[in-house]
């Protein structure tokens, strides 16, 4: 599992995997939601807009990604 540090809360779920290049476009992305091929703290999530934040384990095929909030320093 590797660790995404996020900048500002909440996320929405289709726009991370797009940003973390796990598909190649938005469009990938709400596909392979929709599919119910993600998954979010252990379960199928099928919203595209879900909102993501710190604490959220995201899972799409071999790869696993927890989500923390970049520290204020």
């Amino acid at each position: 599992m590797r660790t995404v540090i996020i900048s500002e809360e909440p996320i929405e779920l289709y726009k991370l995997l797009k940003f973390e290049s796990l598909v190649s476009s938005g469009g990938e992305a709400k596909h392979v939601i929709s599919e119910s091929l993600v998954w979010l703290n252990g379960r199928p999530e099928t919203q595209k807009r879900k909102k993501i934040v710190s604490g959220d384990v995201v899972a799409f095929g071999e790869d696993k990604i927890c989500i923390q909030l970049e520290s204020a320093s």
